[in-house]
């Protein structure tokens, strides 16, 4: 197995696991592994390796090498788990086509396709955000199902997602078909990493285990005299220059980045790894970490249902993002439906939803303590005013109200910067320790806790720097860039349009047709039928995303951008 550049994973000591974006460490066993990345990456990040502190004869290789990873056959092992059965007349009752069934020792829905083929089946749940499927009226031959949350479109006769198109294809479950004529569903589960070498918990020491919260997404894990950082982003704008720091860091972040024994770098994203000159980061020798005590934490940073939604439950700490707002939809979007009172209900719906979701994740997984972080960046550039005021977010300190409603045995922590959170102290009894000490050391009443200046000059000149680059004089830049780019064979036209930070098109600036069915750049739009997207991008941006081939992603999240879109519908590709 490969780990790629999208994903992120399981650290459990000496075994590492891909699994799409959830982070799990285990302290009942050592700590020793990282995990790497696969080419191609953007040039900028072709350094991160070294960040990482060397390890000591491990045979495993720097972050960004490319490395296959094997597992022992207890991680292999796959558990068949009968979900739903159903008796010779409910199964007899079926109809051809699309079926629904919930199942009552579980309480979770199953969607059943009959054909005169047999019998397919899957969860009735949607691989993008874990919403239901209904039925989808457009559907004459009852094949298709919609998802409740943002209309993705699942063809059950296939398995196959038809919107958006060729992208997906949904797990599926084994039918099977008893003897007395009944039929049942199973799901083959691998066995969960988090359980391998369990142990039972001992009691930590005062000190032994703390976490720091530094800003945003970046924590400091101290298991005794070692250090481990996780997503440093500490300085500078994320996203180009649409995102900024909410949070003040301590004075002393960056010394401590240096002094870290691991760094742990979740994903490829800029609000997880800002850009850090790699000399100014000593490199170090990272020995062993064992503490044997059976403890675990549970990182689901970015995630929307991280593991497929199987994760470890009664975790010591779980630690989550929780504020939304991550995405430049829909307050990018213009034309059509996107008035500013659609997008304002929109987003108000949305946030409840996440806030709702997170709560209840939280309530299946019952953690002892529950720490929301990874969300706390502002649009704070005066450019970006509008999104500021349109792109409302979720506050911590809701939904820790929402977790202490459905789960009140669970206690959670809304961080400051600086402020230290002792899991030995936090998991005590209090009943039992009339003295304990506080399990939380916040930082002092003198410290600042919000960003008030951002040097946004410094950041943004060097952004714009890129405008007046060599290459851009000569126009055969746009098809080199996107023959570079290598995307293709998809039936998209674009029209990409330069303009100023109010994105009002410039004069002299590009305006341009990309044809990706053949990778053609027409001076109109193609007779045939096509999806079409109008992308208006602030010229600094987009140049120096070019030239230092960086992802668009600092364009969309970033707020980079204005977009038009005919027809009306998510392009997975």
């Amino acid at each position: 197995m490969k780990i790629n550049c999208r994903g992120t994973v399981v650290i459990t000591g000496n075994e590492t696991k891909e699994q799409g974006h959830d982070k799990y460490i285990n302290l009942s066993q050592g700590y020793e592994q990282t995990y790497s990345r696969s080419d191609p990456r953007p040039p900028s990040l072709h350094n991160c390796h070294e960040l990482k502190p060397d390890l000591p004869d491990s045979g495993r290789g720097h972050l960004g090498e490319k490395q296959d990873l094997s597992f022992g056959d207890n991680m292999t092992a796959q558990t068949p788990n009968v979900v739903l059965t159903l008796d010779p007349e409910a199964t007899g009752l079926l109809k051809h086509g699309i079926n629904f069934k919930k199942s009552p020792q579980n309480n979770k829905s199953y969607i059943i396709y009959k054909s005169s083929d047999g019998f397919r089946a899957c969860r009735n749940q949607c691989k993008h955000q874990g919403g239901l499927f209904i039925k989808d009226i457009e559907d004459l031959d009852n094949r298709t199902v919609k998802c409740t949350k943002h209309t993705w479109k699942l063809n059950v006769s296939t398995m196959k997602y038809v919107n958006p198109p060729d992208s997906f294809f949904q797990d599926e479950l084994e039918v099977e078909i008893r003897d007395d004529g009944g039929l049942q569903l199973v799901e083959l589960c691998p066995t969960d990493p988090w359980m391998a070498d369990a142990r039972e918990p001992e009691e930590l020491k005062e000190g032994e285990v703390k976490v720091t919260y530094l800003t945003h997404a970046c924590m400091e894990l101290q298991l005794g005299r070692r250090r481990f950082m996780f997503d440093p982003w500490l300085k500078g704008p994320a996203f180009a220059r649409g995102w900024w720091l909410l949070h003040e860091p301590p004075s002393d972040s960056l010394d401590r980045l240096c002094a870290a024994d691991l760094i742990y770098i979740s994903h490829m994203h800029s609000d997880h790894l800002r850009a850090i000159r790699p000399a100014n980061l000593k490199q170090q020798k990272c020995a062993k970490t064992t503490s044997n005590t059976g403890h675990k934490i549970l990182n689901t940073v970015d995630c929307t249902r991280p593991n497929g939604g199987r994760l470890p439950q009664n975790v010591d700490l779980m630690m989550g993002d929780f504020a939304g707002g991550a995405s430049g939809f829909p307050m990018t979007f213009y034309g059509g439906k996107y008035s500013d009172s659609w997008k304002a209900d929109f987003i108000k719906t949305e946030r409840k939803k996440l806030r709702n979701y997170k709560a209840q994740l939280v309530k299946s997984l019952q953690p002892k303590i529950y720490c929301p972080f990874a969300g706390y960046f502002v649009e704070a550039h005066p450019s970006d005013r509008y999104i500021k005021d349109t792109n409302f977010k979720n506050s911590p300190d809701d939904l820790n109200g929402l977790i202490n409603e459905v789960a009140p045995d669970i206690k959670t922590w809304t961080p400051k910067p600086g402020a230290v959170l002792d899991l030995g102290l936090a998991l005590k009894d209090p009943k039992k320790s009339a003295k304990q000490r506080e399990a939380i050391i916040n930082p002092p009443a003198s410290a600042k806790i919000y960003k008030d200046s951002w040097d946004f000059d410094l950041y943004v000149e060097e952004l714009n720097s890129a405008i007046d680059s060599e290459i851009f004089r000569h126009q055969n830049w746009i098809p080199f860039y996107y023959t570079w780019a290598g995307f293709q064979n998809y039936n998209l036209v674009v029209r990409m349009i330069e303009t100023d930070d109010d994105f009002e098109p410039l004069v002299e600036g590009y305006d341009y047709l990309v044809d990706f069915l053949d990778l053609s750049f027409p001076t109109t739009r193609p007779e045939r039928e096509h999806s079409y997207l109008e992308i208006k991008n602030r010229v600094g941006v987009m140049r120096y995303t070019v030239l230092h081939g960086t992802l668009w992603d600092n364009l969309y999240i970033g707020f980079q951008n204005r977009i038009s879109r005919n027809p009306d519908v998510y392009h997975h590709k």
